[in-house]
């Protein structure tokens, strides 16, 4: 393939050098002429952090084709919530759009193609927040196009504009009133999912999560943004293991095993949000649900189950007063 790729990456690393050097290999694919690489700090009670952040830096020199390479190198750990998005921030300063990719988002070449079409279509679009790559529909296709719309679109292989993400903020302070107006509620399909979500984003406005994502969905969310979603799954997260910050249990909704490629040229749908799809996303990928719990315990036991539930619960004791 030559080096015809001119949609701009942004590939945010760490500390992770297996699966950096596996992201990172795909990117090498595609050849693209503008790659932005963001890595934070390591963590000063982390005494390996140093030798692994230097490791998994070393592998952005494997670049053995003609780019324009530009980096942000923290010195100081920011956290995995701050250090994404100011990075991001420093990525649509410099771009009007782009793809994001993580360390553990592995993938399929035709992401790339996929986002770069898309990006280009509905550039004038300001509806239109985000462009993801992961599906979670479990092989349910929805509709006939090569993509659907969706409230609950996941950042794990995504893609943006500069005119979307300007609105992001990462400390947010109006969620108490933004939830209690209903200004969101067309977002949620029950009471439950609204509460379930409500306690999620106050837990972020109140730094009770190193997070940011949830941030986003809520900055999408309140100025009545949208995303898109690939009917087939272009990405496999790789970070659904022992040492990842915020994935332990095995899901395997959450974390399909399959990775597709998608067919060009791509089949634009009516612009209608897929309540179905939206509906399934949060009963068996987010929510609390019985079926969820027996699934969760089915693929990973009683024992891990008790582990992982034994901070949540205490943490669902504190939320209790919000």
């Amino acid at each position: 393939m030559d080096n015809s790729f001119t949609t701009p990456i942004l590939f945010l690393i760490f500390n992770r050098p297996d699966v950096t050097s596996k992201v990172f290999g795909q990117i090498r694919n595609i050849k693209p002429k503008y790659l932005y690489v963001a890595a934070d700090g390591p963590r000063q009670d982390k005494p390996d952090d140093f030798i692994f952040c230097q490791e998994t830096r070393r592998i952005i020199e494997g670049i053995d084709w003609e780019c324009e390479l530009k980096t942000l190198y923290r010195n100081e750990n920011l956290g995995c919530g701050f250090a994404v998005c100011s990075a991001i921030t420093w990525f649509f300063d410099q771009v009007e759009e782009g793809i994001i990719l993580e360390d553990d988002c592995f993938p399929d070449i035709s992401f790339f193609h996929f986002c770069g079409d898309l990006l280009s279509k509905y550039k004038e679009d300001e509806s239109i927040f985000l462009i993801s790559g992961t599906n979670l529909q479990n092989g349910n296709k929805r509709g006939n196009g090569s993509y659907y719309f969706s409230n609950h679109t996941i950042t794990w292989g995504w893609a943006s504009w500069r005119r979307a993400w300007h609105h992001f903020n990462y400390d947010i302070v109006d969620i108490d009133q933004s939830f209690k107006s209903g200004k969101l509620d067309h977002v949620f399909q029950s009471i439950s999912e609204k509460s379930y979500w409500r306690k999620k984003i106050k837990m972020a406005e109140l730094g009770k999560k190193n997070i940011w994502d949830y941030q986003w969905f809520y900055t999408t969310w309140k100025n009545n943004g949208i995303g898109i979603t690939s009917n087939v799954n272009l990405i496999i997260n790789l970070g659904f293991r022992n040492n990842a910050i915020h994935t332990f249990l095995r899901d395997s909704i959450r974390e399909p095993e399959t990775l597709n490629s998608i067919q060009f040229p791509l089949i634009h749908p009516a612009k209608i949000i897929d309540r179905f799809a939206d509906q399934y996303t949060f009963k068996n990928a987010f929510s609390h649900s019985i079926s969820r719990l027996f699934r969760l315990t089915k693929e990973n036991g009683i024992r891990a189950i008790w582990k992982y539930s034994i901070p949540k619960v205490l943490n669902k004791i504190n939320e209790f007063r919000y």
